[in-house]
């Protein structure tokens, strides 16, 4: 009878059910030598124990990157799923491993992997461990900075809800919507929720919207501790507007997205120029897209 080949893969559908073997053993305690012998005696690396982890997701989730490499050398399937819909790519962005990261991503792991109602994306999971290094891996490999999670919202919300500044200064500078909502939440309702000043500060000079409302109808303002600096930063930015510097380099941002960074330090116009422009011209952003594309051709 012939073997049926080339389809789809699911849940659990290589190897065979078992229980952790080991070869799971070895690949999540780094056992090199161990994991070597049992390879070369026929043992198989894509067995999966009973919640659908693979030998694979054991040496990734522990940044095993020998365990990885042998493993993935020997036949292993790089996108292979848990019970949750999570990549060993997941995993070892989870643990913090970029050489892991590195490695997986050159052996072909997907950056953005399909989504079900119980997955993170590998970006998500480098931002809930405020693995930054990770993050900027994932990005510069094409991650999506607007990945949703039914649960978390954006990469963006979840680096705010975990309080890692590293990673929210990563994803804003790749362009992320800093007005991107989860029941309408923003990533400026958590930073208050947090009382963290400093991220609440970033999120303004990146455009975040102070005044917007969530599903409860509460500002960002309103989930602060009273008299605490984060509130009396909050008030500050309700009663002051922002400076014509400010919203200049908002609308830069806004305009230039993922090429902010290179392009504006090429565009060699001084601060009180750019604010003068913004003030007189109220096509401003047409400016800034004539002047990024003279300055891009340029180079």
């Amino acid at each position: 009878m012939e073997v049926e080949t080339g389809r789809p893969y699911f849940f659990g559908d290589i190897g065979f059910w078992s229980e952790r073997t080991e070869v799971h053993k070895a690949a999540y305690q780094g056992q090199v030598s161990h994991l070597q012998s049992l390879i070369q005696s026929g043992a198989s690396v894509n067995i999966v124990a009973v919640d659908s982890i693979t030998p694979l997701h054991e040496a990734a989730i522990r940044g095993q990157t020998q365990c990885v490499r042998l493993l993935l050398d020997a036949g292993a399937q790089v996108d292979a799923r848990n019970v949750d819909g999570s990549t060993p790519l997941c995993e070892a962005c989870s643990a913090g491993s970029s050489e892991c990261v590195r490695l997986l991503l050159e052996y072909g792991a997907k950056v953005n992997p399909a989504l079900t109602s119980r997955t993170t994306s590998p970006l998500h999971e480098a931002c809930i461990g405020g693995n930054a290094e990770c993050v900027k891996l994932m990005i510069a490999n094409g991650a999506s900075l607007e990945a949703y999670d039914l649960y978390n919202g954006t990469p963006l919300h979840v680096a705010c809800a975990n309080q890692h500044m590293e990673c929210v200064k990563v994803l804003l500078n790749a362009g992320a919507k800093v007005n991107a909502v989860r029941l309408h939440e923003t990533a400026l309702h958590h930073a208050a929720k947090a009382n963290d000043v400093e991220m609440i500060k970033l999120l303004v000079e990146f455009g975040a919207n102070i005044y917007a409302k969530d599903k409860h109808e509460r500002k960002p303002v309103d989930y602060t501790r009273p008299d605490t600096p984060a509130a009396l930063c909050m008030q500050l930015y309700e009663s002051c507007p922002l400076s014509l510097q400010q919203l200049s380099r908002i609308t830069l941002r806004r305009v230039l997205g993922t090429r902010a960074l290179p392009v504006i330090t090429q565009l060699n116009l001084p601060n009180f120029i750019i604010c003068y422009l913004s003030y007189l011209c109220p096509l401003w952003s047409k400016l800034v897209h004539m002047l990024t594309c003279n300055c891009l051709s340029a180079n």
